[in-house]
């Protein structure tokens, strides 16, 4: 059950108008309740809504998106899905990066109750999901976009990462390869394990079960997939096509087939993941697998709002499809 304010000035003997000037630090209440309606607070777990908070800022119907980056490249696709949807809706959008790690995450969670927002999207962080967990427990809906470690607790967005990996697995089969070398993301992403068993399954049902040599962790980064590739052609492995988890490191791998002189698509046939803008555009176009992240970012809002809005929301896993975009990067034209 959702702490109200209500609750608060009850338990602190005070009026929620009191209440509502102490979230928003108005200057108006003595020093002593003031501080008894903060203990109050922290002993309820009380997480004000923008409605509270408007008792006394005249502000209300406000969303949180926690990020850790918008330099990812394609965070910018599910920021405007979200902000395209939240808008419509006819409500406001705070948005917070981790850009500076365990600083940004303390200044996020002192911020919580001055923002007042009544509801929370997030892109996980890393090392945020006790702070995500304590504030969904207290009451604060939160959605999670791109489930990358598997918290069922959390309503969650997520692409079709199994039949995405299967895709990429089917499309190199049927040019003719089969020896891929798979660099995946970290194995401790839900999304990262999901293609790689897509990928395995198809290769192992055509009878070419992947070489466990040729599975390589590596870390989403164009410089971790130019490392891995140069260092498994410096040990003298063979392979006929490269699988990255995302484009970025797709990219850094057709690097370093180039500069060891393998061309590419005719030795070796590189797919990626995500379909960021520059995967079009890299020498030759890449081959990837789609995800829809403008979709994700609008389909995760619509489920936060509908929470909010008391209206019929979606179930709470929405898994959207992927799609196989085909590239001079494994096909000749």
């Amino acid at each position: 059950m959702r702490i109200t304010i209500a609750d608060v000035a009850r338990a602190a003997g005070v009026s929620k108008t009191t209440v509502s000037r102490v979230l928003n630090a108005r200057g108006e209440v003595d020093r002593s309740t003031a501080a008894r309606v903060r203990e109050v607070i922290d002993r309820l777990g009380y997480v004000p809504s923008s409605g509270a908070v408007g008792l006394a800022r005249g502000q209300s119907r406000t969303v949180g998106m926690l990020v850790p980056s918008l330099t990812w490249p394609w965070m910018g696709e599910v920021v405007q899905g979200v902000v395209d949807t939240v808008e419509a809706a006819e409500f406001g959008l705070l948005l917070f990066t981790c850009n500076r790690g365990a600083d940004s995450v303390e200044r996020f969670t002192s911020q919580v109750f001055a923002r007042a927002f009544d509801g929370l999207l997030v892109v996980e962080p890393e090392n945020t999901l006790a702070m995500l967990t304590a504030l969904h427990r207290r009451g604060l809906p939160v959605v999670l976009i791109d489930d990358r470690g598997r918290h069922p607790e959390f309503p969650y967005v997520t692409a079709a990462n199994l039949q995405g990996g299967a895709s990429a697995a089917r499309h190199l089969l049927a040019v003719g390869r089969r020896r891929p070398l798979v660099l995946t993301g970290p194995l401790r992403f839900g999304c990262v394990r999901d293609r790689l068993d897509g990928f395995r399954t198809a290769f192992a049902e055509s009878g070419h079960p992947l070489e466990p040599a040729l599975i390589v962790e590596s870390d989403f980064t164009e410089a971790g997939g130019r490392e891995a590739v140069r260092h498994l052609l410096e040990q003298g492995l063979d392979f006929d096509a490269v699988f990255a988890h995302n484009d970025l490191a797709a990219m850094g791998a057709m690097a370093a087939l180039r500069a060891t002189g393998l061309r590419v698509p005719e030795d070796v046939a590189v797919v990626g993941f995500d379909d960021i803008p520059m995967a079009r555009l890299t020498q030759p176009p890449l081959t990837t697998v789609r995800q829809p992240m403008r979709e994700m970012g609008e389909v995760a809002a619509r489920m936060l709002l509908a929470r909010l809005t008391d209206t019929e929301a979606p179930g709470p896993v929405a898994e959207l499809p992927t799609s196989a975009v085909i590239r001079q990067s494994t096909v000749n034209s």
